[in-house]
């Protein structure tokens, strides 16, 4: 870690699962991001919120070693750099879920969830590439366990799969592969009511088995519900900050508007689980 890097201004006071220290990016004459600095615990949910532009994206995809920084870095844990290039955050622990989920609707869930993972059968000889299914269905099934997902079977096609499902079988991917934080982005923004509240306790499940969650959301209501803390970007930094328990959404919209700068005291921190 760069020791002259500027510290994030609140952090969590739970052992670090992510860190983006002083992230600057820059599209032509647009600052996309203009010096952010963010931390997010391990078990902890941090929602980021944003009028559009505002950087909550881009940042995202910096944090996920999807692309560069221009400036600034990102470290798993204490110590580890998230080297540009999603396969390798990928390696490093880091799940993400885009908004477009990224999934194959022609594949089962198994075959979705252990794409890119595929494991081989170990009584054949490797060079045949015969997929061992049942040992891949088996931890498929237990990894939708662990975050309470309920599907009739995992050789279902996604393609017949809700909206809901979909999400679900998406994060459950996400977590399968990551070690310590997940990052979603939108994740109930095509979902109806009921499907939504479904994948906002999918999220909370995410965080009780132990990993990092940086959410991204335009759905206020719920996000108070489920986050820990409440992040307000605006024109590239962060502006605002609360707890997610007691922030209502007039002071959320105030931020995000351009209100006065509301950030947490950083010695304070946010509470420990």
């Amino acid at each position: 870690m760069d020791p002259s890097a500027t510290p994030p201004r609140s952090e969590s006071r739970r052992p670090a699962a992510i860190t983006a220290l002083a992230i600057r990016k820059q599209y032509g004459h647009v600052e996309a991001l203009r010096g952010v600095s963010l931390s997010v615990g391990l078990g902890e949910i941090v929602a980021l919120v944003g009028d559009n532009g505002a950087g909550k994206s881009t940042l995202m995809k910096i944090m996920c070693g999807a692309i560069s920084p221009d400036a600034g870095e990102v470290v798993l844990g204490n110590d580890v750099p998230v080297v540009a290039g999603r396969f390798n955050a990928a390696e490093q622990g880091v799940g993400v879920v885009y908004q477009d989920l990224a999934l194959a609707p022609h594949l089962t869930v198994l075959e979705n969830v252990y794409l890119g993972h595929e494991v081989l059968r170990t009584d054949r000889p490797r060079w045949l590439g015969l997929l061992d299914r049942r040992a891949m269905a088996l931890e498929a099934q237990a990894a939708l366990q662990r975050l309470a997902i309920r599907l009739p079977t995992v050789r279902v096609p996604v393609s017949l799969l809700s909206g809901g499902q979909r999400q679900a079988v998406a994060i459950a991917r996400a977590v399968k592969w990551a070690r310590r934080v997940v990052l979603l982005d939108e994740p109930t923004a095509s979902l109806g009511t009921r499907q939504a509240d479904i994948v906002m306790n999918l999220i909370r499940n995410v965080a009780q088995q132990g990993f990092g969650v940086l959410l991204i959301s335009h759905d206020m209501e719920r996000l108070a519900r489920v986050a820990d803390r409440i992040v307000v970007m605006r024109r590239g930094t962060i502006v605002a900050e609360f707890p997610g328990a007691s922030a209502t959404l007039a002071q959320i919209v105030e931020a995000m508007l351009g209100g006065a700068p509301r950030l947490a005291d950083p010695r304070a921190g946010a509470p420990a689980a």
